[in-house]
């Protein structure tokens, strides 16, 4: 009886394991290093795997798989262990999403990121074969934050930019994110952008304020002020003192009557009356000392 319930136990670990048996090539599951994500954000867990392959006629062949699975908290993820994703089902949670196929891309997408996905999840893959069964039991670990110190950074580092250029502001968390939702604001009013990174370019005078961003799912989130200012640029300037020119010289025009302007215009036909008398003058002196 004890050698029976020995075989049998031999051949439930087998199955487990996948075993891979003579002419066989053993299959693998590469996982992305541990991911930190912020709630309410989505992550992306890039996942490849081999399948086994076995010989047939001198050949290769790597065995069909006809169901994947992602699963949390269980190192096997097999049978009636529950699962985050299963091909089979009809009925997954549609937070969890699978990016890959059943020929060599197991990609996991979590959306809506809670507390309840901070756990190490892994991935199965079952073939036509029961030696092609198997779960790499290494997994990859979830580490959720809940995201209350977003910051801002930006492309240009002092926030002092000039009319014209181009600044890039980012919007990060504690740790690493993937497709981060957030709100933008400047002055407290509310901007279209809803990505991690705000580009502005051509910027002028009306993009100066104090930007903070926010996760869409939490008020609580917003991140101290940016103060972005947007200096005028060299040709804007130049432009600014011409038309000051202009309007000094306008405005000296305009408060004259019509008395003092006739008067004016006396005084500087004077003038140039008597520096033409002068210069004439030297002229005539000069000419006269030569002969």
């Amino acid at each position: 009886m004890a050698v029976r319930n020995q075989k049998i136990l031999w051949s439930f670990m087998f199955m487990l394991a996948g075993a891979v048996g003579p002419g066989a090539v053993g299959q693998s599951v590469n996982y992305p290093p541990p991911v930190c994500a912020v709630k309410g954000s989505t992550v992306t867990l890039p996942c490849t795997f081999t399948p086994l392959q076995i010989d047939v006629d001198g050949r290769r062949v790597p065995l069909k798989i006809i169901k994947v699975r992602w699963c949390q908290k269980h190192p096997v993820c097999q049978g009636s262990t529950p699962s985050v994703y299963d091909s089979d089902s009809t009925s997954n949670d549609p937070r969890y999403k699978y990016l890959g196929d059943k020929k060599g891309n197991c990609t996991l997408q979590i959306t809506d990121v809670r507390g309840e996905d901070d756990e190490t999840f892994r991935f199965r893959v079952e073939a036509d074969d029961n030696r092609g069964h198997w779960t790499e039991r290494s997994g990859v670990k979830v580490s959720v934050t809940d995201g209350t110190t977003m910051e801002i950074t930006s492309s240009s580092g002092d926030g002092q930019v000039r009319t014209g250029e181009s600044i890039t502001l980012f919007c990060s968390a504690r740790c690493t994110f993937h497709q981060l939702k957030v709100t933008w604001f400047r002055d407290d009013h509310a901007l279209s952008e809803s990505g991690p990174a705000l580009q502005l370019s051509s910027l002028t005078a009306k993009d100066s304020g104090n930007y903070t961003c926010g996760l869409q799912t939490s008020t609580e989130t917003r991140s101290g002020p940016y103060s972005l200012r947007v200096e005028a640029g060299e040709e804007v300037l130049k432009r600014q003192v011409h038309l000051n020119n202009k309007v000094t010289v306008s405005c000296l025009t305009e408060t004259l009557s019509p008395s003092d302007d006739m008067l004016l215009r006396v005084v500087l036909f004077s003038l140039h009356t008597v520096l033409f008398v002068t210069v004439a003058s030297i002229i005539i002196r000069r000419t006269c000392l030569k002969d």
